[in-house]
């Protein structure tokens, strides 16, 4: 059986690329399932999968947090990762497809776990917005809040790799990867203009190809309104995600003794000695990935 990879809502469980990437686990909220039966689901879930890696929006509501927390710790078991990303939910849900990928191939369930922040230097998140007044994932001017109250206003809001922030002005669109990527896009409640991703940004970003899906619910409280049209551009084949973790040098865990890479392992949440620090992820520039478009 493949090594798990469980997620917080149903909306990031993205369509897979092809027949053969395993389906997500899906915990539930806290006020959907009693404890008892949210531990015996994910006890069994272990039992049949070996580990379980799960990931969730850095937004996710403090309940719902301390309600997988008390899930492992009713376990007691450190086979069960618990993963808090700082992404948009919609890229949660592809940096999860991605890990989905790999699950089936030979990398170690340490490996798998601590490739989720190497993965996600590679995904180029951000969304289209009508309004940045609620935005608090990067720095708004106040010339910018205030233009954000005209009517018809439009933004291109870029999160990562590197926060950037425009008003959309014609076929102008931020830099993109370069590499290639397939762009996926989700749309919330109507937008002025909201073919601008599609149309402008995805042929700016030479992507390779475009998938539409719906906008997880949790992006709302993310990007502070719903009046948003959320995008992540990824790698999207496995082999060469397979190259790049492979590419990175794998240490051992002098807590619970798993392979990792990175500086931290992404089970017992065990940093690696100091003397060995020099192995953190390497940043995305020194690895080489085929162009865009290539």
């Amino acid at each position: 059986m493949p090594i798990a990879i469980a997620v917080t809502s149903p909306d990031l469980v993205l369509p897979p690329p092809d027949g053969q990437t395993p389906d997500a686990a899906v915990f539930q909220p806290p006020e959907a399932q009693p404890l008892d039966t949210a531990v015996t689901q994910a006890a069994i879930l272990l039992d049949q999968c070996g580990y379980v890696v799960t990931l969730y929006p850095d937004s996710l509501p403090g309940p719902y947090v301390r309600r997988l927390h008390m899930i492992r710790s009713v376990l007691e078991s450190d086979r069960l990762a618990l993963l808090p990303v700082a992404l948009p939910p919609l890229a949660v849900g592809v940096l999860a497809r991605q890990l989905r990928q790999l699950s089936v191939s030979d990398l170690s369930p340490g490996v798998l776990a601590s490739a989720a922040r190497l993965l996600a230097h590679y995904i180029y998140a951000g969304a289209q917005l009508a309004s940045v007044a609620r935005l608090d994932r990067v720095d708004v001017g106040l010339a910018t809040h205030l233009g954000s109250l005209l009517p018809g206003a439009r933004f291109a809001v870029l999160v990562n790799p590197v926060p950037r922030l425009s008003r959309i002005n014609g076929d102008e669109a931020p830099e993109g990867p370069g590499f290639g990527t397939r762009l996926t896009v989700a749309r919330g409640k109507a937008l002025r203009g909201d073919d601008w991703v599609v149309d402008t940004l995805a042929p700016h970003w030479r992507v390779q190809g475009v998938q539409e899906t719906a906008l997880p619910a949790e992006s709302g409280r993310w990007w502070g309104t719903h009046r948003a049209v959320e995008f992540a551009a990824a790698i999207p084949d496995p082999s060469v995600l397979y190259q790049l973790v492979s590419s990175v040098r794998r240490e051992e865990c002098h807590w619970c003794g798993l392979e990792l890479i990175g500086d931290r392992c992404g089970f017992c949440a065990g940093p690696l000695p100091r003397a060995a620090g020099g192995h953190a992820l390497d940043p995305p520039a020194r690895h080489r990935l085929a162009p865009a478009g290539g």
